[in-house]
């Protein structure tokens, strides 16, 4: 598993994805600065859950996630060099926890730091702070398992990540209760504002389902996953 994990690690981290989460981290904290500018002490609680919300929630966690999930594996397997860590006398679910792992590592600091400090740049008061950093570490948990088994499944993972985000999370999910329950964002969304005491309105799910369900998420994917790996015709 550990030399799954480096192996992983250090493929996902390129310069390129490195310098495009850095960008979104920095455009977090200068709209954060922005709106502490402008907005009102007592109206800054509202205004950063809004952004986080918008900005961070919608975009920045699932967006960030899926760049370093999906080629976890997606891209030994479409580059057939998948083949040498299946070859390996190894669990095929350590091959698959290897890789989550590398995916948490690398994805957690650059998605969650950057909306901590703008959360604390936007001056909402250290509920927000933690809330923030509750809600974004679920999600980014959530979607790590989802989309590392999507990498391993389909080409072009990013390309249906990014569906998923945008269709199904950004439009069919706010068509009812039940759609909703479908998506990470409902459960993310709730730990923010519940622990940041904000809009009952964001909260469209119980709390204890918005603790308790990104991690099912992430444990059922990896189960999936390994499964795959096992039935996989890898070549």
């Amino acid at each position: 598993m550990s030399t799954v994990f480096r192996l992983v690690l250090r493929s996902q981290l390129t310069p390129g994805r490195l310098l495009g989460m850095g960008v979104l981290g920095l455009l977090a904290v200068a709209i954060a600065a922005s709106i502490a500018v402008a907005d009102p002490s007592e109206g800054r609680l509202a205004a950063g859950i809004d952004l986080i919300d918008a900005f961070g929630l919608t975009l920045l966690v699932p967006v960030g996630t899926l760049v370093f999930a999906a080629p976890a594996l997606g891209e030994p397997s479409e580059e057939g060099t998948l083949v040498y860590m299946w070859m390996r006398p190894i669990a095929r679910w350590r091959i698959a926890a290897g890789a989550l792992a590398a995916t948490l590592v690398a994805a957690l600091p650059l998605v969650v730091v950057p909306l901590v400090v703008a959360a604390a740049v936007v001056g909402g008061g250290p509920e927000l702070v933690v809330a923030t950093g509750v809600a974004a570490a679920a999600g980014v948990v959530a979607y790590a398992g989802v989309f590392v088994g999507l990498g391993l499944r389909v080409r072009r993972a990013l390309v249906w990540g990014l569906a998923y985000v945008l269709v199904w999370e950004g439009f069919v999910a706010t068509a009812g209760a039940t759609p909703a329950r479908l998506a990470v964002r409902s459960y993310t969304r709730t730990l923010l504002t519940r622990i940041a005491d904000g809009p009952a309105g964001l909260a469209q799910v119980s709390l204890g389902a918005a603790v308790v369900v990104p991690v099912m998420v992430a444990f059922v994917a990896l189960v999936w996953t390994s499964r795959r790996l096992a039935v996989q015709e890898v070549a």
